[in-house]
């Protein structure tokens, strides 16, 4: 019984779910001076494929605005298949909703950047992400949020 409590987790595979580059301004963009804004999207979502089988999907929205055009929109789904077993429910959570993303991100982020240069825009490295900062800070909202909407009721009831 002590073998199943222990925790596992293995990547089966990483892959690139669907991607799409639009440069809706092109070739004008290339003939302006490059100052881009650059705004990043990110969600992440998991689905069990199975018993202790899991899919993770990060997705990564990048719009670069140059002045008040869009020189390029880029969204990536990197996905991968991962067995988590062995956790209590807040770890397993945690796994899908921070560790898994830290794994998927350095493929999204290189896939972003090799199509920003197939797109004749200068090289774009997007900053390391700490999911783990993230996912608390997502933990700590929801928990806001439940614990407000609990205080109605109890307040109603003290009345």
């Amino acid at each position: 019984m002590a073998e199943e409590q222990t925790p596992q987790f293995s990547i089966q595979r990483i892959y690139l779910k669907d991607m799409s580059l639009e440069a809706p301004n092109s070739p004008q963009a290339f003939t302006q001076e490059w100052k881009p804004e650059i705004n990043l999207e990110m969600n992440t979502q998991s689905q069990e494929l199975g018993e202790d089988v899991f899919e993770v999907v990060l997705t990564l929205t990048v719009t670069a605005k140059n002045e008040t055009d869009t020189a390029f929109l880029i969204e990536v789904q990197q996905a991968g298949i991962f067995v988590i077993s062995g956790m209590e429910a807040a770890e397993a959570h945690h796994a899908l909703g921070a560790f898994c993303p830290n794994i998927l991100f350095p493929y999204a982020r290189e896939t972003i950047d090799s199509l920003v240069v197939k797109a004749s825009f200068p090289a774009l490295m997007l900053a390391p992400v700490n999911f783990d900062a993230l996912y608390a800070q997502q933990l700590e909202k929801l928990q806001k949020e439940a614990a407000s909407a609990e205080t109605p009721a109890s307040e109603e009831t003290q009345h």
